[in-house]
């Protein structure tokens, strides 16, 4: 390629400026530089508006459009272009599409990090609550009667039915349901905060 003059740059550049695409490409190829700076000043400013229109961020849409022009340097004695403003839109449209693809992922990977972050917190809340609940239980069941809190124990813990209880601990049916009645009675006064749970929980 021959080379001008200072003198003569204008000249220089507006030969290039005539030149149609498929010159340029040629000359990209071998590494011309005036006819890599052509192509950009052709396509370039149209390439980053098209680039603007779908991720909405001048900073992005310039970014996307340098990296293109980038590797079209840097494998120009490699890249097979047919078509140059064809094959620049189509290069623009899918470093869109994998820039929105990357975006997506994050958001997901953030969205999923904050889940994760919020059901850790809440099992912890849930874990703390049940040692509250498991603490206040204990301090209720040692308040009860003898066979109050024996009955309690055997049905809710060790979950043995009315005959087996009465068996045990020697008494009617009817006086285990008693005992069970008022253990849960009293236990529900005693928990206080924790009457919701605790009654669920006894009523499992």
């Amino acid at each position: 390629m021959q080379h001008f003059s200072d003198h003569s740059g204008t000249k220089h550049l507006r030969l290039y400026a005539s030149w149609d695409d498929a010159a340029l490409l040629k000359a990209l190829q071998h590494g011309d530089e005036q006819a890599f700076a052509e192509i950009y000043s052709r396509y370039g400013f149209e390439l980053i508006q098209q680039a603007y229109r779908k991720v909405n961020s001048r900073e992005a849409a310039e970014e996307i459009v340098q990296d293109l022009f980038a590797t079209l340097w840097h494998k120009r004695a490699t890249t097979d272009v047919q078509k140059l403003k064809e094959y620049l839109g189509s290069a623009v449209k899918y470093r869109v599409i994998n820039l929105m693809k990357t975006k997506l992922t994050h958001a997901g990977y953030l969205a999923y990090s904050r889940a994760a972050a919020s059901e850790a917190d809440y099992s912890t809340e849930q874990n703390l609550a049940a040692l509250d609940l498991s603490g206040a239980l204990k301090m209720g069941l040692a308040h009860l009667s003898g066979h109050t809190r024996e009955v309690f124990q055997l049905s809710r813990i060790e979950y043995q039915t009315v005959p087996q209880i009465a068996l045990r601990l020697q008494l009617t049916p009817k006086a285990v349901e008693y005992h069970l009645t008022r253990a849960l009675k009293l236990l529900r006064v005693s928990l206080k905060e924790f009457l919701v749970l605790a009654i669920f929980l006894i009523a499992q």
